[in-house]
């Protein structure tokens, strides 16, 4: 029996906190969302198991590593067979892929609120699934853009024709020593341009898209905000999860809501305005396109 009311109080709290935070949603004056890598593994975008085995055996069996983020740090002998790996990866993970249903169902949800978007995520999804691209910021990055690996100066190029033309030509796990990309300005090695170290370009397109959620923050100073929080780990808390808190905590009209398998909890200071489910996020978005009658 004690089983059974414990399971029955669970939901019941389930249940309440989805209706607080539907009711934030739709009482928000602005709607700041933040999604890290949790979001698109909801959406099935894993780096791991059959997804990866499908595409990278051939890699699996020459050089031992079994996912995809291994893969990306493998010390390859030469160029041919470090873009070889990377076209795969950059042609799954951004231009051979649907949005997902759990991207389309957050989009359901915001969809004619007043929404930014800031994410660590590389994959493009949200564009993908339809969100405003003026409303995002993708602070660490994006797979289809290249850069100099000095670099030697601060531009990013579209990637998707070169990775497509790798991906039809590589041959033994590597491609042709012609088809390695290269600077157009001082001639080193291109790589990707995502954040990894202090070579980072953030480039034009990057400063623009801060811009404009730092005037969506200042814009909504102290009013009703609602800061939602996705997927996101403590890999790095200091981009998403503490200013998100640090915010809700100074502005005492906005509350927060956290969504995460792990590390989903609110400070003491803001627990009264704050809502956590330590449950899959595609499931928590049913839950609340089913309460708008979505």
């Amino acid at each position: 029996m004690k089983r059974d009311a414990d399971t029955i109080l669970r939901r019941e709290t389930q249940t309440t906190k989805a209706e607080k935070l539907m009711e934030w949603l739709e009482n928000a004056d602005a709607v700041v969302i933040g999604a890290g890598a949790g979001l698109s593994s909801a959406a099935g975008f894993t780096y791991t198991g059959k997804r990866f085995q499908k595409t990278f055996r051939d890699f699996e069996e020459k050089y031992g590593f079994q996912d995809m983020y291994a893969g990306g740090f493998y010390p390859y002998a030469t160029l041919e067979e470090f873009w070889a790996y990377w076209s795969r990866y950059i042609y799954i993970n951004r231009y051979d892929q649907p949005a997902g249903k759990t991207y389309e169902d957050l989009l359901s949800l915001v969809n004619g609120k007043n929404y930014f978007v800031l994410t660590t995520n590389v994959d493009h999804l949200f564009q993908v699934a339809g969100f405003d691209r003026q409303r995002l910021f993708y602070t660490q990055g994006d797979y289809g853009l290249f850069q100099c690996s000095l670099p030697c100066h601060a531009k990013t190029y579209d990637n998707e024709s070169a990775v497509r033309q790798m991906l039809a030509e590589q041959r033994d796990m590597r491609i042709p020593a012609e088809l390695v990309p290269r600077c157009p300005v001082c001639g080193r090695p291109m790589s990707m341009n995502l954040r990894a170290d202090d070579t980072f370009v953030e480039d034009e397109g990057w400063h623009d898209a801060f811009l404009r959620y730092r005037a969506f923050l200042d814009g909504n100073q102290g009013k009703n905000v609602l800061f939602w929080e996705l997927g996101v780990g403590m890999n790095t808390p200091g981009i998403i999860k503490y200013p998100f808190r640090q915010m809700t905590f100074r502005n005492k009209n906005a509350h927060y809501a956290c969504v995460n398998l792990e590390a989903a909890y609110a400070p003491e200071e803001i627990a009264a305005r704050s809502v956590c489910f330590t449950q899959d996020i595609g499931g928590v978005l049913q839950a609340l396109k089913a309460r708008k009658g979505l």
